[in-house]
């Protein structure tokens, strides 16, 4: 059971190489993968040492899986990788720029600069339909206001990454545009109902999972009005009833925010988050930044499975949907060469594609299919 849980997990790291205690933990407890930040990213040639010392790992692992290795690349400010990669506008512009192919070019180029280096999951597209003007949150990280437009978007977005063979990470469910406080320093409320959202920002999630979107991440927001228990990453109501039943029918993977964000952390302790979150329906944990808050979840977690809290079977079916979705994606994904990166990062054909997306000056041909 430990190590159908570990696969459960999607972990920082401290460095730009990993520490032999990072080895250790991952290997011992046969964790599913990282998430890579700007403490871990130098050069080029850097990132790619690490990315292949991180899948070396599975060698030692017990059915020798590759790890997902993720990383936050959404274009604008949320931009983790730096030149020599091709430095993208934000999804606002993309949406300005208005054309499906365009943005299936923008995921595509992007997805294969990422896969160059050996990066194989991204958190993006960024889903969220921007329906408060106030929210600096989100801001110019969605693509507009509208949210067919958003979703229409999204679809584009999303096939781009998938013909990349990177995993593409719709967020944040069911919604972050509507509201003002961030997250990461407190829990944000929204008074939608659910009635509010499916007229809204739940039609971006809609056309995205008819895209083939494997992966969605839970939003840490509120939504008294649906459910005045729980925010939504700890939501039965949320992620079993809406996302998974008959509002919804989504029947694919589902990843939480950073579980130490102060959305939650100041509110229910490590272990009672980790165990909520597996009972609301989520199939991988991710922690970003705290390195003992894998090892405290993991025994919160079986503790719990022993204690009869949490059902073995649900944690069976999360861990078959990690091996199914790694199957589908990195199980034929060609091995990266140091050789090809400097050919494919910041590629004539992507700085011309950001720079008519920025200026908004799109010539005919890159918005033809």
């Amino acid at each position: 059971m430990r190590q159908k849980l570990g696969q459960l997990f999607i972990i920082g790291l401290k460095g730009k190489s990993l520490g032999a205690d990072e080895k250790e933990f991952i290997v011992k407890n046969n964790i599913g993968g990282v998430i890579l930040f700007e403490r871990n990213l130098e050069s080029a040639e850097q990132i790619h040492s690490l990315c292949t010392s991180i899948q070396q790992l599975q060698k030692e692992l017990p059915e020798k899986a590759p790890l997902f290795v993720g990383v936050d690349m959404e274009g604008g400010r949320v931009h983790r990788l730096k030149a020599p990669f091709t430095q993208w506008p934000a999804l606002k512009m993309l949406g300005k720029v208005d054309s499906t192919a365009v943005s299936f070019k923008f995921s595509h180029a992007m997805g294969s600069e990422l896969a160059s280096v050996g990066i194989n999951l991204n958190f993006a597209p960024v889903l969220d339909t921007l329906t408060n003007a106030n929210n600096k949150v989100i801001g110019d990280r969605s693509l507009g206001n509208d949210p067919e437009h958003v979703a229409k978007h999204a679809s584009a977005l999303v096939r781009g990454y998938i013909k990349a063979n990177v995993i593409p990470c719709g967020k944040h469910f069911p919604g972050h545009g509507n509201t003002v406080a961030d997250s990461h320093l407190e829990l944000p409320v929204d008074d939608s109902t659910l009635e509010q959202l499916e007229g809204g920002p739940l039609i971006a999630f809609k056309k995205a999972f008819r895209a083939r979107l494997d992966l969605v991440m839970t939003a840490h927001i509120k939504f008294p009005k649906i459910d005045p228990e729980w925010p939504v990453t700890l939501s039965k109501i949320f992620l079993k009833d809406i996302l998974r039943g008959r509002y919804l029918g989504y029947r694919n993977m589902v990843i939480t925010d950073d579980l130490d964000m102060k959305a939650l952390r100041d509110h229910y302790s490590q272990e009672m988050i980790a165990v909520q979150a597996l009972k609301a329906g989520n199939d991988i944990l991710l922690y970003c930044n705290d390195p003992s808050s894998p090892g405290i979840a993991l025994d919160a977690i079986l503790e719990a499975i022993d204690g009869g809290d949490l059902s073995g079977n649900d944690i069976t079916e999360s861990y078959n949907r990690v091996q199914r979705l790694k199957k589908t994606y990195l199980g034929n994904a060609p091995e990266t060469k140091a050789g090809d990166i400097a050919r494919i990062l910041g590629h004539p054909d992507h700085l011309r594609l950001s720079k008519a997306i920025e200026t908004g000056d799109v010539p005919d041909d890159l918005r033809s299919t």
